[in-house]
């Protein structure tokens, strides 16, 4: 049997995701040569070669996209056992996860002052980091956006918000009280790589009344790269209104209308029905309530 270092199964699962040796390195914080290094060394262990490098950057072999799967699921099940055993450890333990442009202060504050003898904590996530927190047992409830896959979680909305446009302050739009889908149907929207298909589509409006896909603007590594390309000009990006983000000064939001909201909602694991899940649920209803835009 292959004796596998979960580093270097994580490692594979990089590259693979994003499809390129640089970006992967940087993402994981190690030098190029030494990924390099560290996947030849996978690739031995497993007795198959794992990845191939094109002019256009890199792809799975056969055996790679077997692997693939089965590694992030070696991986989810390794954290799961390691974060289980701490929870085991530390019984009155409680961490809340909460994505940006959503405050949950109020909230903890109060579970808090219902239960003393807790030690409740908050974790700022990844936009898409709410699912595999709560399954891999990292928090135990998320306040976060949707769409994202909701399979084995129970989700309850807590308030909806209106989505606006994100445009430079020099933009044709700028200064209108609102738009609409029709207003921005030529504009090019940013592409996350690797994000959800659901959320990406949500969030660029597709598909569009006619049919159409947004028309395509860069492709970006992280949502906070977006204001980047939209003060550049190369795009413009709609979010949740009021952002709960200061926005640049070089960039003003426009209300738009006409589509459907954006939804706050705090997910636990299905069926958990532990005290301090129980006691969050409630105050979560009471506490996290939609912010003033003013």
């Amino acid at each position: 049997m292959a004796d596998l270092d979960l580093r270097l199964v994580r490692y594979f699962i990089a590259v693979a995701e994003h499809r390129h040796f640089g970006r992967a390195a940087e993402a994981l914080h190690v030098t190029q040569p030494s990924l390099s290094r560290q996947i030849a060394s996978l690739e031995q262990q497993i007795g198959a070669r794992l990845l191939d490098r094109t002019p256009r950057g890199t792809r799975l072999t056969e055996a790679g996209e077997v692997f693939l799967p089965r590694a992030r699921t070696l991986l989810r099940s390794a954290e799961q056992a390691t974060a289980e055993a701490r929870a085991a450890a530390e019984p009155g333990r409680f961490t809340v996860g909460f994505t940006s442009g959503v405050i949950v202060t109020d909230a903890v504050r109060e579970l808090r002052r219902r239960h003393p003898e807790a030690d409740v904590r908050s974790r700022h996530l990844r936009w898409d980091g709410a699912r595999p927190a709560l399954l891999d047992h990292r928090v135990d409830a998320v306040v976060t956006r949707l769409p994202f896959a909701t399979d084995g979680l129970d989700v309850t909305v807590l308030y909806d918000e209106p989505r606006a446009v994100v445009i430079p302050v020099d933009h044709r739009l700028a200064g209108k009280e609102s738009v609409t889908v029709d207003d921005i149907a030529d504009e090019p929207m940013p592409r996350i790589i690797g994000a959800d298909p659901a959320w990406a589509a949500f969030w660029r409006l597709e598909p569009r009344p006619d049919g159409r896909p947004a028309p395509e603007g860069p492709e970006i590594q992280d949502l906070e790269d977006k204001f980047e390309v939209v003060a550049a000009g190369e795009a413009l990006v709609v979010t949740a209104y009021p952002t709960g983000i200061r926005l640049r000064p070089d960039l003003t939001s426009v209300p738009l209308h006409g589509v459907e909201p954006s939804q706050v909602v705090l997910a636990v694991r299905a069926g958990d029905r532990g005290r301090l899940v129980t006691a969050f649920r409630k105050v979560a209803r009471t506490h996290i309530t939609r912010p003033d835009p003013r």
